[in-house]
């Protein structure tokens, strides 16, 4: 059957979670004048926590934690690593970096664009997120991509999380799709990828990092715009 339900992961794909958080955590620890407190490098500080976040967030995903025990960790963590035990300073920065990173909206290089080609071909598209519900259509509306889609879904609104199939049903059971004219775009490899073949949905891999996954007839693209090769 014909595509017609195109299904966008959010963070990385569309919404550049990456530099609107490096921005918002530079912020704070300038603010917070970290460096001058206790002598450490921004960028080293930066590294240590997007380590820390991306193994919480796997975590997450594979249901070995829930979203209080990453927003408790992923600051807590860092600064203990540079030798500072200070959980009221860990929770400020939780605390003010979710407020505060959706004062930048950057999107992924060429989303825009690739947005607007694809509503002019007639497409319907929709989200499927790992976000947290209260963050994600907050991030659609600020950067003003929101009146793309006719469905936003976040793994906060089913109780789980890609790749559990439950949550591709549940969003194609809300945008009343087929799996059969749908396809997925995502950045994420078992997340996206896995999840949506277990689920027999077809897939596009944006494969942002350069994992260079070899698989057989997987369609692949390194940059948004690629996306105009298969639809």
């Amino acid at each position: 059957m014909k595509i017609q339900h195109i299904f966008f992961d959010l963070d990385n794909t569309l919404w550049d979670h990456r530099r609107n958080a490096y921005l918002t955590i530079k912020d704070l620890f300038d603010k917070e004048e970290i460096t001058l407190k206790y002598n450490i490098d921004f960028e080293a500080f930066h590294s240590v926590y997007h380590e820390i976040n991306e193994k919480l967030w796997e975590q997450i995903r594979d249901g070995e934690i829930d979203k209080e025990y990453l927003r408790k960790h992923r600051f807590y963590d860092t600064f203990n690593r540079f030798g500072i035990d200070d959980l009221e300073l860990s929770m400020f920065f939780e605390e003010h970096f979710l407020d505060k990173i959706l004062n930048y909206n950057h999107l992924v290089e060429g989303a825009q664009y690739i947005l607007d080609y694809l509503k002019a071909k007639d497409y319907t598209l929709h989200i499927i997120s790992n976000g947290f519900q209260e963050v994600t259509e907050r991030k659609c509306i600020l950067s003003k991509i929101d009146h793309y889609f006719q469905t936003i879904t976040s793994a906060d609104s089913v109780g789980v999380r890609k790749p559990n199939s439950a949550i591709f049903e549940y969003s194609l059971g809300l945008s009343d799709a087929k799996k059969e004219e749908s396809i997925l775009i995502g950045d994420d490899w078992i997340a996206d990828v896995i999840g949506a073949q277990n689920f027999g949905m077809d897939v596009i891999f944006f494969d942002v990092l350069n994992e260079n996954k070899e698989v057989e007839d997987l369609k692949v693209i390194k940059h948004l715009l690629q996306i105009k090769e298969y639809l």
